[in-house]
C-alpha cells in the first residue's frame, strides 16, 4: 500500500518529454529541487508511446534537438528525417549525458492539484494515493497525449484486432497476409499505411478528409556531413527562434502576385525540389492570408500529386482538384511513397464523406453503400484531443476547486500560452496558446523553458510567494491569439488546430501563430515587468 507521507519539492514537473527534460535540467542546475511525476516507463514522451510502423519525425534532424552541447556534440543523425527508432537512441544519449532518470518517478500519474492560496502551495495527487507539495508546478504532457477514438457503432464487436496508433503493442503487430483497415489520414495513418501497404493481403483506407501531403525527400547523413553541421549548430541554435516557426525554411517577404507567373513558376518548382515543409514555409509570405495566392499553392500542389495516382476514381478523393480546404490550414504531412501506394492492385480507398461506417460487424466494416469489408484487424489513427486535452486529463482544479476541464468547456482561455488565471505558479510548456502546432517542437520548448526558468528565479530574488495570470489579461491574449488566427486562412479548415476534429469541443483557436519572434518579445515584456499578474509577496 502506498506511503500517505507528503514529500515536498520546489517544483513538481509533470511529463518527461523534450519539455520536461530541459525544465528539469536548467532548474537542477540552478539548484531548485525538482521532480518529475512520468506517466510511462521512460523518458521521450510521446516517442515513447507512439512506436507505430513508421513513425518518423518530420523535422530536420538538425533542428529537432536540445541545443545543449554536452548533448549534441557527440551525437550524430543517421537521416534527415530521424525514425522514431533513431529519436528514442537519442534519449538513450540524453539520459547518458544528463542523467535525468534520477529524478524522475516513472509510472506515475497525476490524477489531481490544487493550488492552496493560505500556504502557497500546490497539492498534488498521483494515481497511486500519494501527496505532493511543491511551490511551482509545471505542466509538460505534450500537445497529443490524450488519444481520440469515434463512437464507432458496434466497435466491441468486432472480433480482429483494433490498434490505436498511439498505443502500438511493444511486441508489434503481424499483419503479413491479413486484410487491413486504417482509419484516417492523419500523420500517423500516413506513415502506417505506408508500412502495412507493403505486407498486408488487402490495405482498406478510410478517408474522412485527404491530407495535402509534401514530399519527405529523406536523404542519409553522410559522416562528413554531421562534421560540418556541428561547426554550424551553435549558429542555428542561436537563430532558430528568430524564424517564424523554427524551422529552416522562410517566408519570402512579398506578395504572391507582385512576381512574374514566371518568377512564382520557378520559385513553386525550386521549393518542390527540395521537399519537406520548403513547399509550404518557404513560399511568398501572403500565402496563408490570400485566398487567390493559397489557391495556387493548391493547384501546383495538386497537378504534380494527381500525376502520381494511376485510378481517376482514388485521384479525385485523395488530390482533388478543388481544394477541401486552404493548403496548409490543416496539419500537412511528410510522405515518401502515399500517393504510389493506392496504385498497389491489394490497396482501397473509401471516402467517409460518401460512403460513412454504419458499424462494425465481428469480421469487418459496413458501410452506408451497402459494401461490407471484411477484415482481420483495423489501425485507428484517428488522432488526439490535441492541446487542450492533456491539461484537462490531469485532474487540474483551480483554487476555488473548480476543475479545469469544466471552465474550459465553453472555450479555453490562457495568458501568454504559458499560464492559467485561478491556476497560481503553474506554468504549462507547449500547450494551449503558445506556438505549439506552429512551432518546431524543441525551439519552442526551450524558448517557453527559459521564460518560465527566469520568472522562477525572479520571483525567488523579488520574495515572491506566487504570481497569477489575471482573469483580464487571460481574456485579452485569448482575445489576441484569436485576432491573429483569424486574418489568415487557418479558421477556414476544421482542423485539430481549431478543436474540430473532437465532437463537441469548442472551436477554437488553440495555438498562437503569430510566429516566434513576435511570441517571445510579448513574453519578455510581460514577464520582465509583471504586466497582466497578480502578485502576491512571501511573508515576513
Amino acid at each position: 500500500m502506498a506511503s500517505t507521507a507528503t514529500t515536498q519539492h520546489d517544483v513538481i514537473i509533470v511529463g518527461a518529454g523534450f519539455s520536461g527534460i530541459f525544465l528539469l535540467y536548467s532548474l537542477r542546475k540552478l539548484g531548485f529541487s525538482c521532480r518529475i511525476y512520468e506517466a510511462g516507463n521512460n523518458i521521450g514522451g510521446t516517442w515513447q508511446t507512439n512506436i507505430y510502423p513508421g513513425v518518423r519525425v518530420d523535422t530536420e534532424s538538425w533542428h529537432y534537438q536540445f541545443s545543449m552541447p554536452e548533448v549534441w556534440e557527440d551525437w550524430s543523425w543517421s537521416e534527415k528525417y530521424p525514425s522514431g527508432e533513431e529519436i528514442r537512441r537519442y534519449f538513450a544519449h540524453i539520459e547518458k549525458k544528463l542523467k535525468i532518470k534520477k529524478d524522475v518517478e516513472f509510472q506515475t500519474r497525476v490524477v489531481g492539484a490544487q493550488f492552496e492560496r493560505e500556504m502557497s502551495r500546490w497539492r498534488i495527487e498521483t494515481e497511486d494515493g500519494r501527496v505532493t507539495e511543491s511551490q511551482f508546478l509545471v505542466a509538460c504532457p505534450g500537445s497529443i497525449e490524450k488519444r481520440y477514438t469515434p463512437d464507432f457503432p458496434g466497435l466491441n464487436k468486432f472480433k480482429g484486432g483494433i490498434y490505436h496508433s498511439s498505443r502500438w503493442p511493444r511486441e508489434g503487430v503481424d499483419i503479413k497476409g491479413k486484410k487491413v483497415a486504417v482509419i484516417g489520414t492523419g500523420c500517423s495513418g500516413i506513415q502506417i499505411i505506408q508500412e502495412v501497404a507493403k505486407e498486408a493481403d488487402t490495405l482498406t483506407v478510410f478517408q474522412r478528409t485527404p491530407n495535402l501531403a509534401m514530399p519527405m525527400r529523406q536523404i542519409q547523413i553522410l559522416e562528413s556531413e554531421q562534421k560540418f553541421a556541428k561547426v554550424l549548430y551553435p549558429h542555428l541554435f542561436r537563430d532558430r527562434g528568430r524564424n517564424l516557426t523554427g524551422n529552416t525554411a522562410e517566408f519570402i517577404p512579398k506578395r504572391t502576385f507582385d512576381a512574374s507567373p514566371e518568377e512564382r513558376r520557378a520559385r513553386l518548382e525550386d521549393n518542390w525540389k527540395e521537399g519537406g515543409f520548403v513547399p509550404l514555409l518557404g513560399g511568398y509570405a501572403d500565402f496563408l492570408m490570400d485566398p487567390e495566392a493559397n489557391r495556387e499553392v493548391y493547384d501546383f500542389w495538386a497537378s504534380k500529386t494527381r500525376a502520381r495516382i494511376h485510378d481517376p476514381r482514388k485521384r479525385d478523393i485523395l488530390a482533388p482538384l478543388d481544394p477541401p480546404f486552404p493548403i496548409a490550414a490543416k496539419r500537412s504531412c511528410l510522405e515518401a511513397n502515399y500517393y504510389e501506394v493506392f496504385n498497389q492492385s491489394n490497396v482501397h480507398l473509401v471516402n467517409v464523406r460518401e460512403d460513412p461506417v454504419v458499424e462494425f460487424q465481428p469480421y469487418g466494416i459496413a458501410t452506408s453503400s451497402g459494401a461490407f469489408h471484411e477484415l482481420d484487424a483495423v489501425v485507428l489513427a484517428t488522432g488526439f484531443d490535441a492541446v487542450t486535452g492533456s491539461l484537462t486529463n490531469m485532474g487540474l482544479r483551480n483554487t476555488e476547486g473548480k476543475p479545469l476541464k469544466e471552465e474550459w468547456e465553453d472555450g479555453a482561455q490562457t495568458y501568454l500560452g504559458l499560464t492559467i488565471n485561478g491556476y497560481p505558479n503553474m506554468f504549462h510548456v507547449y500547450g494551449v496558446h503558445g506556438p505549439t502546432g506552429f512551432s518546431n517542437g524543441p525551439t519552442s520548448i526551450e524558448m517557453q523553458g527559459r521564460l518560465i526558468i527566469d520568472a522562477i528565479q525572479r520571483m525567488r530574488a523579488n520574495g515572491l510567494a506566487y504570481v497569477e495570470a489575471t482573469p483580464e489579461a487571460a481574456v485579452a491574449w485569448t482575445r489576441k491569439a484569436d485576432e491573429i488566427a483569424n486574418a489568415t486562412l487557418l479558421p477556414k479548415a476544421d482542423s485539430w488546430y481549431m478543436g474540430a476534429n473532437i465532437p463537441g469541443k469548442k472551436r477554437q483557436m488553440l495555438n498562437f501563430v503569430g510566429g516566434l519572434p513576435m511570441y517571445e518579445q510579448l513574453c519578455t515584456e510581460a514577464l520582465s515587468k509583471w504586466d497582466g499578474f497578480r502578485l502576491e509577496s512571501l511573508a515576513n
